[in-house]
């Protein structure tokens, strides 16, 4: 397919999305399989124009005065694609599967519009309703910090120390693009890319299938490290899901003490099966059922909370939920938490540590929870955790925002990761 028609195919796709409320990942796939012509190459580049018209929707609906999908297709071209109207006119000209051609008051927009006289949260490409939660997170930099959730992201992977070194891993998947992360000690990275610029498929490569890596946002990993587990630990990952944490748990702790992978929905649960045999993982035990808890009650040395979010630390990848996100959906989320935490509580033995860690960037699910929750459990004090952080990944590179040395909070603009909390508590003796 010629750039024309792959175009088309994402104004296509944006409609979809539009139209039936879809999340994009379905979009895609349901094209994908109605048009079997399009090669891996044009699926891509259909894919990366989606994602990055929904990554900076506001913006380019601003400067085209069009929110409709093919401008905002068109506003991809030259914004992030650095296809100059003129030239991008040329390449179109005789394609029969390219879109129509813009008219004259868009292009006319596009030309003379200025987006520094824009609403801030219009250039910082967030739902206006946020911007006092970003101004409160992030202080004067929060608009930083909301551009830096509309680029694109890597691709993180995470050494599994059980199997291989990272040296090993990097040679092994050279032909990747691979580099090591700048924080994380196990990490490795995939550069994003730019235009129709694809990632490869990792999964499919035979060190994958040997159990010496996995699939992991950097600021993951280092969320996990921070849980700073001993060999000997009995650990709880309350909010297991997926197991990714769990496996990073497990390797820290080379196979002994013992992890609990527990969540109250199997769904979610259901892969870690699979992912703790590749891994060679020995001391996970995992439970579905809350009643297989109750002996570990008072007992556990560090209880993980990866708590249900938002999600706004992971709209670079997931940039349709920062469009879909309402004000019922924050507070179904900090009630959810607050139950969650309380629960969770319940599993700490004095003197141990309850870890709260979310995937977002609001103060309503981070600073403001952890503080109402020490409030209302006097017998939990929030620690410090920056000292954790200098001793794992020294005091010289880039460092997470900190209230105080306390809580903890990564971002793109500041990690160069995903949002993440992280915040240390410990029950007092």
């Amino acid at each position: 397919m010629r750039l024309g028609g792959r175009l088309a195919g994402a104004i296509e796709v944006l409609t979809d999305i539009e139209t039936r409320r879809r999340p994009v990942a379905d979009a895609l796939k349901d094209w994908g399989l109605a048009h079997r012509f399009a090669g891996s190459g044009d699926r891509a580049a259909i894919g990366n124009i989606v994602y990055d018209a929904l990554r900076m929707r506001l913006s380019h609906a601003y400067l085209m005065n069009d929110d409709s999908p093919a401008a905002l297709g068109y506003a991809v071209m030259f914004r992030q694609w650095d296809q100059a109207p003129e030239t991008l006119a040329a390449e179109l000209e005789g394609d029969h599967f390219a879109p129509a051609p813009l008219s004259e008051e868009q292009l006319s927009a596009f030309q003379t519009r200025s987006l520094d006289e824009a609403p801030l949260h219009v250039q910082g490409d967030i739902p206006d309703w946020v911007q006092p939660s970003f101004e409160e997170a992030f202080g004067e930099s929060w608009l930083e910090e909301a551009k830096a959730l509309s680029a694109r992201p890597s691709l993180d992977l995470r050494v599994n120390t059980l199997k291989a070194t990272r040296e090993k891993t990097l040679k092994a998947l050279d032909r990747s693009g691979v580099q090591p992360a700048r924080i994380a000690p196990n990490g490795i990275r995939i550069p994003a890319g730019e235009g129709p610029s694809r990632l490869p498929n990792v999964t499919a490569e035979l060190s994958f299938q040997k159990g010496w890596f996995e699939v992991q946002d950097e600021g993951s990993q280092i969320v996990a490290a921070l849980v700073d587990p001993k060999d000997g630990d009995q650990v709880l990952d309350f909010c297991a899901g997926g197991g990714g944490k769990t496996l990073a748990l497990a390797a820290a702790m080379h196979n002994k003490g013992q992890v609990h992978a527990y969540d109250s929905d199997r769904k979610r649960l259901a892969p870690i099966i699979e992912r703790l045999k590749r891994a060679g993982t020995h001391n996970v035990q995992v439970h579905d059922n809350a009643k297989a808890l109750v002996p570990m009650l008072g007992k556990i040395d560090k209880v993980l909370v990866d708590a249900p979010c938002t999600g706004t630390g992971t709209w670079r990848r997931r940039p349709d939920t920062k469009w879909r996100l309402t004000q019922r959906n924050l507070d179904e989320r900090i009630s959810q938490q607050q139950a969650v935490l309380a629960d969770a509580s319940a599993y700490v033995r004095p003197g141990g540590e309850l870890l709260y860690v979310t995937c977002s960037v609001l103060p309503e699910e981070n600073d403001r929870q952890v503080d109402a929750f020490c409030k209302a459990h006097p017998d939990f004090e929030i620690v410090t955790a920056l000292d954790t952080w200098d001793r794992l990944f020294g005091a010289s590179g880039p460092r997470p925002l900190s209230r105080n040395g306390r809580t903890l909070t990564l971002s793109p603009a500041s990690t160069d990761t995903d949002g993440f909390f992280f915040c240390r508590m410990r029950r007092k003796a």
